[in-house]
């Protein structure tokens, strides 16, 4: 895909996550320079709905921007630098504040995969706990390389990951995929605790039905991917 397409989806990537309720005035997307692996395309620091063409900004693995020219990036953009350091196949990166995802990451009640369209969460969705590197005095953010860091090292090599009292992140092999992640994450927390308001006994995807389920999804992010772009681009 050229520089141009690159850009053109990443801002399509803001808009829908918007138009779905993962993002509002806060959260980000950012995706892999596919001809240079060590950068990264993220927008500059603004609402994801207003994102448009000239926001989107490049940036090192070190975090910071190569071509800034006055503009103010967000100030957890280590979160993406950190994870593209660490992970190699992730190509996308969201972060959202999604609101039904919170209770999972400060009750103890696991995320799970309730769907099939929700395979990619696993058996375990993994929580970062900021306090185990940044203490008990940090202002929940990831603006630092360290903390980033930590939580590259807390996702691990799965795909979607909590964040304590604050939100949570979803990677993948193309902005497609992570995008589709990001938005399922949050269906997948609205019904899982509609289920448990129903009754104790909820049945979960087993660890083989939602690998085999993920894989599956993965051949048609397409259909939902041209939908949601359709909705924006009008």
């Amino acid at each position: 895909m050229s520089r141009k397409g690159l850009v053109e989806d990443l801002v399509a990537a803001n808009h829908i996550l918007y138009k779905e309720g993962v993002v509002d005035g806060f959260g980000h997307v950012s995706v892999r320079d596919e001809k240079a692996p060590d950068r990264f395309l993220l927008a500059k620091s603004i609402a994801p709905a207003t994102v448009r063409p000239a926001d989107i900004m490049e940036f090192g693995l070190d975090g910071e921007p190569l071509n800034a020219r006055g503009r103010k990036p967000y100030l957890e953009r280590y979160i993406h630098s950190e994870i593209y350091r660490s992970r190699p196949d992730v190509v996308a990166i969201v972060h959202s504040h999604s609101p039904a995802l919170i209770p999972f990451g400060i009750t103890g009640t696991s995320l799970k995969p309730v769907f099939h369209m929700s395979g990619f969460l696993g058996s375990n969705t993994p929580i970062f706990e900021i306090r185990e590197t940044g203490g008990p005095a940090t202002d929940m953010l990831i603006s630092s390389r360290k903390l980033g860091a930590a939580l590259a090292k807390c996702l691990g090599s799965a795909a979607f990951a909590l964040m304590r009292g604050h939100g949570a992140v979803a990677v993948g092999g193309t902005l497609k995929q992570t995008v589709y992640r990001a938005v399922y994450a949050e269906v997948n927390a609205k019904l899982q605790a509609e289920a448990m308001r129903l009754g104790s006994n909820v049945t979960y995807l087993n660890e083989q039905e939602a690998a085999h389920a993920a894989r599956t999804n993965d051949t048609v992010v397409d259909r939902p991917w041209g939908l949601w772009k359709s909705r924006v681009s009008r």
